[in-house]
């Protein structure tokens, strides 16, 4: 069974930085598609980034040069480092692993 911990979120400020973690458990990352999506109060959830097994990488437009994401195939982790971060970066944010899910960790941008 794959489980995924999603933490890092918080309150920031505009233009200020966080970092999100998702420790997996359960399945292998190193050899797994591994995506953050975030969810909006009242939007439908939406795909951010992704990193392929081959360590290739992917953004959604509005966050291209913000955020960046990473692994770390020792501690079985995935990252998630943004930066310069906006209002509109609020959301709940989730790791994803095939066809699981994080519990998602808050991400409140706000001055």
């Amino acid at each position: 069974q794959v489980q995924l911990v999603e933490s890092g979120g918080g309150l920031v400020q505009p233009g200020g930085s966080l970092r999100l973690s998702c420790a997996a458990s359960g399945g292998i990352i190193s050899i797994n598609l591994m995506a953050w999506y975030r969810q909006a109060p009242g939007k439908e959830r939406e795909w951010v980034a992704h990193i392929t097994s081959s360590g290739s990488t992917m953004y959604q437009d509005s966050v291209k040069g913000r955020f960046t994401i990473s692994r770390d195939n020792v501690k079985n982790t995935v990252y998630l480092q943004m930066n310069n971060l906006k209002p509109e970066d609020t959301a709940l944010y989730f790791c994803s692993m095939r066809a699981y899910w994080g519990q998602g960790t808050q991400v409140t941008v706000s001055s």
